[in-house]
C-alpha cells in the first residue's frame, strides 16, 4: 500500500543549446501504418567516452556489453521504459535528413554487426541523402553509427509495428533487444519516456547540450479507453466476491483510473457478456492507461488484472456452470484408455517425444530408399536442425528416451508412447495418424533371491505385451514372420488382425541398436487408430465357462522348423471344432531324438462344452481329426 514515487521520466530536462532541432535535420514518415510515431532530439558538443562505473555495472548486470557513453545511454534507457532507442552521428547522416520508407526488392544495408543484410519490399528502413542507412525496429546501420570523434547526436526514438518487426526479423534471421520488444507491441506514448530519460543522461554523462524542440511526427493518440467492471460480473467469473473497494485499490495501484458507475444493459458494455448481470448493479468505471491500450481492451481483461493482484490462490476450486449439458467419454476414448491402462498393468511406463526429428533418423534405422517412412514432412520454420522433420514412427523418439536413461543407470526400461506419426502426401500436403509404440530394453522382471537372473526382453516379452493388449481390447491379434529393416531378421513379424496389417514387432537390429548405444531392446509398433476401430467394430458375447467343467488332453507332434506354431495352433482349432475351448503350446524340444531340422511342439488342448459334462467319447473323434490335420501339415504324432 505504499505510495510509489513519480515515473523518472515525468521531468524533463530543459533545452540549453542554440537554435531549434529542426534546423539541423528534418524527418518524413512515409509509412505511417507502420511508423505510427517518430520522434527525435538532436544534442551538440557531445562529448565520447567511457560510461561511469555505476551504468556499466547496472548494463553487465542485465547481461549486455559497456560500449561508450552514448550507446550504453540508449541501452540504459531501453532497459527502464521499455522503449528501444537509437544514436545517430548526426555529422554522418548525409543531408541531415532521415525518410522513413519501404525498402526496394533486393536493397541492401550493412548493419551494425557488419553483415550486408538483403531486404524485401515488406521491410522498412530508414535512409538519408545517400541511401538506406538503419533497418527499422532492429539494427541500426554501420556507415551512421556514433564513434569516438561524434560531437553532435541525433537520438531517434520510434513506435513500430509489431507484426512487420516480426516478419522482419525472421525473415532476416535476425533479432536484436529492440526487436525483441516492438515485435510484442509499444504504446507510441513510451517514446517520449525514453527521450526524457536518454536527454537526462546525455546532458549528465556526456556534457552535451540539446537543442529546443522535438521533432515528433505521428498521428495524435485515440482517447483512453473506459470500461465498466460489474461487482457481479467478477463474482461469476472468478467463483468467490472481491469487494468493489479493493477492485478500485487494485486498478488504481496498476495506473487505471476507476470511479463508481452502475451496469447499463448487457449489450451496452463494452466487452461484456451479460447473463447474469442486471442493469443498476454496481460497477466501477474503468479507463485503460495508454500503455496497456493493447492489453485491455474489454471487461474480462480487467477481471484478470483483479484475479492476479489479489492472488491466484485466493480462487476458490469450483466446476464451471451446467446448464443440462453432460458428457462422457465416447467409445474410442473408453478403447483408448482400456489400451493404455493394460500396458500400464504390464508394468510399462508412458513416455512422451518430440513430434519432431532429425534427417539422419531414417539412416540410423537402415530404412531403404524407397520406405515409405522416408518421407517425412519438413518444417519450414524448425526449432533446429535435429527438429526439421515430422515424425514417420515412434520408434526414434522411444530410442532416444532409452538411450537417455540407458546412459544414466537405468538399463531396465519399459516404455510406451501413444501420439500422431506424420507422413507426405501428394494429394493433402501432410496424412497423419495415431500410432502405439513400445520398446523393452534390459531384463523383463526384477531380480529375486529366490531365482536366478531374469530373461531379458526379446521377441517373445514384446508378444507377450501385444497378447495382453489385445486381450483387453478383445480384438484377435497374430504375428505372421516378416522382416523389418530395423530388426532382427528371423526375429520379427507382422502383425494382424483378420486380414489387415496393423504394424509389427520384434527384437532390434544389432547394428540399429548400436546407433542408440543399446545392447539389445525388443519394440512394438501399431497403427493404433486402426486397432481401435477394428476394437469396437464387433460384438462382444459373454459365455458361461465354470458350470460345466472342462476336459484336457495333451499331445506332442514333431514338424519342421519352418512351420510355424501359430500355423500348427489354426489348424488344430479348426478341426478341433466348437467344443474345442483353447489351444496352447507350453513346450518346445529341439535335439537328437526328433531329428535335425525338426522340433517337437507340446500342445494343450482344452475341450468344454455348455450344455453338458465332456466324455473321453465325444472328445476322441475330435482328437482323431486334430491329428490328422496335423498330419497334412507334414507333423508326426510324438509319443
Amino acid at each position: 500500500g505504499a505510495e510509489l514515487a513519480d515515473p523518472p521520466w515525468d521531468e524533463d530536462a530543459e533545452a540549453t543549446g542554440e537554435g531549434k532541432a529542426e534546423d539541423h535535420a528534418s524527418v518524413t514518415v512515409e509509412v505511417p501504418d507502420l511508423c505510427p510515431r517518430f520522434t527525435a532530439r538532436v544534442f551538440t558538443d557531445v562529448e565520447i567516452g567511457p560510461s561511469p562505473l555505476w551504468l556499466k555495472a547496472r548494463l553487465i548486470g542485465a547481461g549486455m556489453r559497456p560500449i561508450n557513453n552514448v550507446v550504453d545511454i540508449t541501452n540504459y534507457a531501453m532497459l527502464l521504459t521499455g522503449q528501444p532507442l537509437h544514436a545517430f552521428d548526426l555529422d554522418r547522416v548525409a543531408g541531415a535528413t532521415l525518410t522513413v520508407r519501404r525498402a526496394r526488392e533486393g536493397e541492401q544495408v550493412t548493419t551494425l554487426d557488419g553483415q550486408a543484410r538483403t531486404l524485401d519490399t515488406e521491410m522498412v528502413v530508414i535512409e538519408d541523402a545517400d541511401g538506406p542507412t538503419s533497418i527499422a525496429g532492429i539494427m541500426g546501420g554501420e556507415r551512421s553509427e556514433v564513434h569516438e570523434g561524434t560531437t553532435r547526436v541525433l537520438m531517434e526514438v520510434a513506435n513500430w509495428s509489431g507484426p512487420n518487426i516480426h516478419r522482419t526479423s525472421w525473415a532476416l534471421g535476425l533479432r536484436s533487444e529492440a526487436s525483441g520488444r516492438f515485435e510484442k507491441g509499444l504504446a507510441p506514448e513510451q517514446c517520449l519516456h525514453a527521450q526524457a530519460i536518454a536527454t537526462k543522461l546525455m546532458i549528465e554523462l556526456c556534457d552535451a547540450r540539446m537543442l529546443p524542440g522535438t521533432i515528433d511526427i505521428g498521428e495524435p493518440s485515440p482517447p483512453p479507453l473506459t470500461i465498466a467492471l460489474r461487482e457481479r460480473r467478477v463474482e461469476s467469473i472468478l467463483g468467490m466476491a472481491v469487494p468493489r473497494e479493493r477492485q478500485r485499490e487494485i486498478l488504481t495501484a496498476l495506473d487505471f483510473a476507476a470511479v463508481d458507475a452502475v451496469a447499463e444493459a448487457a449489450a451496452d458494455v463494452p466487452g461484456g457478456t451479460g447473463g447474469d448481470v442486471s442493469a443498476g448493479d454496481p460497477a466501477l468505471e474503468v479507463t485503460v492507461p495508454p500503455l496497456r491500450r493493447q492489453d485491455v481492451t474489454r471487461e474480462a481483461d480487467l477481471i484478470e488484472e483483479v484475479a492476479r493482484i489479489n492472488g491466484l490462490g485466493e480462487l476458490p476450486a469450483t466446476l464451471p456452470a451446467r446448464r443440462g449439458a453432460s458428457g462422457r467419454l465416447s467409445d474410442t476414448q473408453r478403447l483408448r484408455r482400456r489400451a493404455l491402462d493394460a500396458l500400464v498393468g504390464r508394468g510399462l511406463y508412458e513416455a512422451v517425444g518430440w513430434t519432431f526429428t532429425a534427417p539422419g533418423l531414417h539412416d540410423r534405422l537402415h530404412l531403404p530408399a524407397g520406405d515409405p517412412r522416408r518421407r517425412a514432412p519438413v518444417l519450414e520454420n524448425p526449432l533446429s536442425e535435429d527438429q526439421s522433420l515430422l515424425r514417420t514412427t515412434l520408434l526414434g523418439s522411444l530410442l532416444d528416451v532409452a538411450r537417455h536413461n540407458t546412459a544414466r543407470g537405468m538399463a531396465d526400461l519399459h516404455l510406451f508412447e501413444q501420439g500422431r506419426v506424420f507422413a507426405a502426401d501428394g494429394k493433402t500436403g501432410v496424412g497423419e495418424r495415431g500410432s502405439l509404440a513400445v520398446v523393452m530394453t534390459g531384463r523383463i522382471a526384477p531380480v529375486s533371491w529366490g531365482g536366478g537372473e531374469p530373461a531379458k526382453a526379446d521377441f517373445f516379452a514384446a508378444k507377450g505385451v501385444l497378447e495382453s493388449l489385445g486381450q483387453a481390447l478383445r480384438v484377435p491379434l497374430q504375428c505372421t514372420p516378416a522382416d523389418q529393416p530395423f530388426l532382427h531378421p528371423g526375429r520379427s513379424a507382422s502383425v494382424r488382425s483378420g486380414g489387415t496389417e496393423i504394424g509389427w514387432l520384434g527384437e532390434l537390429h544389432p547394428l540399429v541398436a548400436r546407433e542408440w548405444d543399446l545392447d539389445g531392446a525388443a519394440a512394438i509398433e501399431l497403427d493404433f487408430d486402426r486397432l481401435l476401430v477394428l476394437a469396437s467394430a464387433g460384438e462382444h458375447r459373454y459365455r458361461d465357462v465354470i458350470s460345466y467343467p472342462g476336459l484336457r488332453q495333451d499331445l506332442a507332434v514333431v514338424l519342421s522348423q519352418d512351420v510355424p506354431a501359430a500355423r500348427a495352433s489354426e489348424l488344430v482349432r479348426a478341426a478341433g471344432g466348437d467344443l474345442l475351448d483353447s489351444v496352447e503350446v507350453f513346450d518346445v524340444y529341439s535335439g537328437e531324438q526328433v531329428g535335425e531340422g525338426r522340433r517337437s511342439l507340446a500342445l494343450s488342448l482344452s475341450f468344454r462344452a455348455p450344455d453338458r459334462t465332456l466324455t473321453d467319447a465325444d472328445v476322441v473323434p475330435l482328437r482323431e481329426r486334430i491329428v490328422q490335420a496335423l498330419e497334412e501339415l507334414g507333423g508326426e504324432l510324438r509319443g
